[in-house]
């Protein structure tokens, strides 16, 4: 069994370590070969990764055939894997106690139900589908990428899945957007989650990208040279304490009542029509909340237009701008930064207002230009945070009085997406 090499970890995490003992991502592949002899008895194994996802600007607009500006991130799914020859497929994910068994033959009859088991069922259908192959093989993975947060944990561990079955069985023949319609289909059909392709999107490219799904079998992607740091600032995701597991009905409403928006428009979806139309509409549309939505969705995906120009032009003060007005039209329009269900229990709202005050400089220290916003499906999880990196040290000691330093991470985008390591 052939360990990633240290300048393909090198490629993939930015690290440069002199010694083999101190790179991280180094003892993180040697564990999990040693997990992968351990149970399933073999030296034959392939080495996967595949990041999670940040997501720039965009909220809630790609389902609708909108617009996102999104990059991979440096915490990432891993795996080693190898075809067993069998009809089973065979999967051991480190910290959950159970190892998943689907056998090929019977996949939805038997699965077709909202767990883990129930997704890679759907993946492998998914594939099928599609018209690719599948066969029997065996995987052990770890990731480091947050639970139901925000940061894609379930996209990440999907476009792993189907980078292995593209090595294995595939000969490379499928590419991101068949990974992200795979991953689409699984939730779609498996967990009922009206999702889009954005996180699995992100997910399987890799790097900062501008994605146009305004044609949902072949959404547009455009690679952009970009990277916070490059303008020296730190982009930190902060876990502000609750996942959103288990608000999926919240999560699928938005794609709903936009829905409602687009039939009154005469259309499928909103990205067919525009704001000057729905203005002239929304008397007829007797649901508020979808108006609301309707007009986010349009004013979105302007933003993320006037994002990626300003990434062209390095006018990263009015990039900041934007990813502050897209978390005021979530937080206002889209309206998902807490469950109604449960409002007296607001704490992605609660961090944001913190991290707003950190920035006015209410910390007890000068004031800094930053931005911050909901990160991902909302409702619960995550809020990204944008600020200089000479404050970020500073930022992550206030915000963990509040959400705890376990929960605070200041992370990098990676230009990697889900690959086998040896193509790196």
């Amino acid at each position: 069994m052939n360990l990633p090499e240290k300048q393909q970890l090198e490629k993939i995490y930015g690290e440069n370590s002199p010694s083999r003992e101190s790179s991280l991502s180094e003892k993180r592949f040697e564990a999990l070969a040693d997990r992968f002899r351990q149970i399933y008895r073999s030296e034959e194994a392939e080495f996967f990764t595949s990041p999670g996802r940040t997501e720039i600007i965009g909220n809630h607009t790609d389902h609708n055939g909108g617009k996102v500006l999104a990059a991979s991130i440096s915490m990432d799914t891993i795996g080693a894997a190898c075809p067993n020859g069998t009809d089973l497929v065979r999967i051991t994910s480190q910290g959950y106690p159970n190892e998943i068994v689907i056998p090929l033959s019977q996949l939805r009859r038997s699965y077709d139900h909202a767990d883990t088991e129930g997704l890679v069922a759907g993946l492998l259908e998914g594939v099928r589908h599609l018209g690719f192959q599948v066969c029997g093989f065996d995987a052990c993975v770890s990731t480091n990428v947050i639970p139901a947060a925000g940061v894609s944990s379930s996209a990440s561990f999907e476009m792993l899945v189907c980078a292995m079955i593209n090595c294995f069985f595939n000969d490379g023949r499928m590419t991101c957007t068949d990974y992200a319609k795979i991953g689409r289909y699984a939730e779609n059909t498996y967990w009922k989650k009206a999702s889009g392709m954005m996180d699995q999107m992100a997910c399987a490219v890799g790097g900062t990208v501008l994605f146009d799904f305004s044609d949902s079998d072949r959404p547009a992607c455009e690679k952009m040279d970009f990277s916070f740091q490059d303008f020296g600032y730190q982009l930190v995701i902060v876990n502000t304490g609750k996942g959103h597991g288990d608000l999926s009905h919240e999560y699928s409403e938005i794609p709903k009542e936009m829905g409602l928006a687009a039939d009154a428009l005469g259309v499928k979806l909103l990205h067919e029509a525009s704001l000057k139309r729905l203005l002239e509409h929304c008397s007829e549309i007797p649901d508020d909340r979808a108006v609301l939505r309707a007009i986010h969705f349009f004013e979105e995906n302007k933003r993320v237009e006037q994002a990626a120009a300003s990434i062209r032009q390095k006018d990263y003060g009015e990039l900041l701008h934007l990813i502050t007005r897209s978390g005021i039209s979530s937080w206002k329009y889209l309206q998902n930064c807490y469950s109604i269900r449960n409002c007296h229990e607001q704490k992605v709202s609660l961090t944001l207002a913190l991290t707003e005050l950190f920035f006015k400089g209410m910390a007890g220290d000068d004031p800094c230009n930053g931005a911050c916003r909901i990160h991902g499906g909302g409702f619960a999880g995550v809020i990204m945070c944008v600020l200089p990196q000479a404050q970020a040290q500073r930022y992550a000691a206030f915000i963990s009085r509040y959400v705890g330093a376990e929960n605070v991470y200041p992370m990098k985008i990676r230009n990697v997406g889900a690959v086998r390591i040896g193509d790196v």
